[in-house]
């Protein structure tokens, strides 16, 4: 097992679920190149400073080594324009609404601030090349004041199948982004002003049929590199008879059996399908990607018995970022519950 690995594995055991969750990585800032798509910018005179959280105990530090940064507590999707408790998947077809605080000042600045708030959506997983695998949803000019701003940006018409990633930006004049390029994972540890969420729920009922969600892995390099994903729960899913299969699609496939068919806690069940037998750990390794490529596969979630409450499964994918450096590149916290209807 790598060290990355153990540091995972030890940072989700210590308190997966409903906590921060915190040491997964530790990474320093990553090189990267001057700010770019739509960020040119005149060099403020009074420095102010805008963030959003990353983790619970994200301070506003940049760049910073919390993780994971995709499961950011300060962007939530309601269906409604009143602010839910927690947030939901959204509502396919119809329109949703996605809040995003911005808490000011963080640690580079003070006072209040004009600036806009862009939101953006994703297929769910990690490696998606900034700009081009990200859609913008909505835009919204904000002033910002000391203290704590809540954004809502309305979604409408929700494509299916509605699981995304979603990104949010503050983009100011006077709070510009530090470095910005191809690679998110760096973009969004470097700038308290970018946070990244990445959370889907899973509601399964017992003995019935499969509940399938996207996952992608990319790759924001020049070159090709090599890739893991990591399968990750507090508890095991076997406890209420659950299994996740892992449908690869025959490309990744063969490339996955090209590469060794590396993996631990996993066994292959078809031409193109891996299920993972161990839930608490598994993984998928030596997947390779071309250089700006984005390659998607399926999860299909099923259960025998009803659950105690709600269980968690990241599912983290492993590659190197724009420095070389084998960092968490992305991925989705999967909330799953099991009840009769």
């Amino acid at each position: 097992m790598s060290s990355v690995g153990r540091r995972l594995r030890r940072a989700v055991w210590v308190g997966f679920v409903g906590a921060a969750l915190t040491g997964l990585l530790t990474t320093g800032a990553a090189a990267a190149v001057p700010v770019g798509h739509g960020s040119d910018r005149a060099t403020p005179v009074a420095r102010t400073d805008v963030h959003i959280r990353d983790v619970a105990a994200d301070t506003g530090v940049q760049p910073h080594s919390l993780d994971p940064l995709w499961a950011s507590p300060d962007i939530k999707v309601c269906p409604t324009a009143v602010e839910c408790a927690v947030s939901q998947n959204p509502v396919v077809g119809a329109t949703n609404y996605i809040f995003v605080k911005l808490r000011n000042p963080g640690p580079s600045g003070s006072g209040s601030v004009n600036g806009v708030l862009q939101v953006y959506r994703t297929t769910p997983g990690g490696g998606a090349v900034w700009p081009i695998h990200w859609t913008r949803i909505g835009a919204a000019s904000v002033a910002a004041a000391p203290g704590v701003t809540t954004v809502t940006i309305p979604w409408k018409g929700v494509p299916g199948p509605g699981h995304f990633c979603l990104l949010a930006r503050w983009v100011s004049n006077s709070d510009p982004m530090t470095v910005e390029g191809p690679d998110i994972s760096t973009n969004t540890r470097s700038n308290n002003n970018i946070a990244w969420r990445n959370v889907d729920s899973v509601q399964l009922t017992p003995g019935a049929g499969p509940t399938v969600r996207p996952f992608a892995i990319g790759n924001s390099l020049t070159v090709p590199s090599r890739n893991e994903v990591l399968f990750v729960a507090a508890e095991p899913l076997q406890n209420i008879g659950g299994r996740v299969v892992v449908d690869l699609g025959q490309e990744l496939f063969e490339r996955w059996r090209a590469g060794g068919a590396v993996g631990t806690g996993v066994r292959p069940i078809g031409r193109t399908q891996v299920e993972i037998v161990d839930t608490t750990w598994a993984s998928l390794g030596n997947l390779l990607l071309q250089p700006g490529e984005r390659a998607q596969f399926s999860l299909i979630f099923t259960a025998q018995a009803e659950s105690d409450g709600e269980m968690c499964l990241a599912v983290v994918q492993l590659g190197p970022d724009s420095s070389g450096t084998m960092s968490d590149l992305g991925g989705v916290q999967y909330l799953i519950t099991s009840l009769k209807e």
